[in-house]
């Protein structure tokens, strides 16, 4: 059952990546991508993708982090530093994320 619900998982990330997620727009992933990148990333993240992070809902990115998956063969992130990121630029994440 676990395999069944992070199968659909994926492919639910799958479908909305393209046009963004949890108020985190395609361009917005894109401006977090080299810090959180699975090779060579920066060391802090851009202005722009704090920007994008902090219009973002957090808790909604929650659940996706373990669709890593997806994350790398999209953007090429590593879900681990990518959750990492709000706060390198000042952000809460949730408690129980």
């Amino acid at each position: 059952m676990d395999a069944l619900l992070t199968v659909l998982l994926i492919l639910a990330l799958s479908a909305e990546v393209a046009h963004g997620i949890c108020n985190l727009s395609s361009d917005g992933i894109q401006a977090c991508q080299p810090a959180a990148a699975i090779r060579n990333p920066t060391d802090h993240p851009s202005t722009e993708c704090c920007a994008a992070l902090a219009g973002a809902n957090l808790p909604c990115l929650c659940r996706y982090k373990n669709a890593a998956g997806v994350w790398v063969r999209f953007y090429r992130i590593d879900i681990n530093r990518a959750m990492g990121l709000p706060g390198k630029c000042g952000l809460a994440m949730p408690a129980n994320c």
